[in-house]
């Protein structure tokens, strides 16, 4: 079974006393393996129907409301894109088409520089 748009995995549905990292798939997700926090394996069995309580999930570097885009780093792949929601303090990375995500993935994905810059207007400007 492959992740559809709109899914959320929510650690603490098998693990309650992890950090409660909790991810919303975007897009893609076709070849999905697993997302590994806390040392345990986060799998097609731990998507909700929807996000749970807050209470109990500990933040780490991983900043909420970040997106990991596969697509930016491997052009070849499914393009799983999921937004972190909350929790993460235990968050090693997310398997999916034999590809690795990482926390370093955000740097590489240079994230606060998603717009190319304006280009130099020469000549005059304006209307007549």
């Amino acid at each position: 079974m492959a992740l559809k748009k709109g899914d959320f995995i929510d650690e603490q549905a098998r693990h309650p006393h992890a950090c409660g990292l909790i991810v919303k798939v975007m897009g893609g997700g076709e070849g999905f393996e697993k997302i590994v926090c806390c040392d345990h394996d986060l799998t097609e069995q731990d998507v909700v129907a929807e996000m749970g309580s807050p209470a109990g999930r500990k933040r780490g570097a991983l900043p909420s409301a970040v997106v990991l885009d596969e697509k930016k780093l491997y052009p070849d792949s499914c393009g799983l894109r999921v937004m972190i929601m909350d929790g993460g303090a235990g968050f090693k990375e997310i398997r999916c088409c034999g590809h690795s995500l990482t926390i370093s993935s955000m740097r590489e994905l240079k994230f606060g520089q998603m717009r190319a810059p304006e280009p130099e207007q020469t000549g005059q400007a304006g209307t007549a």
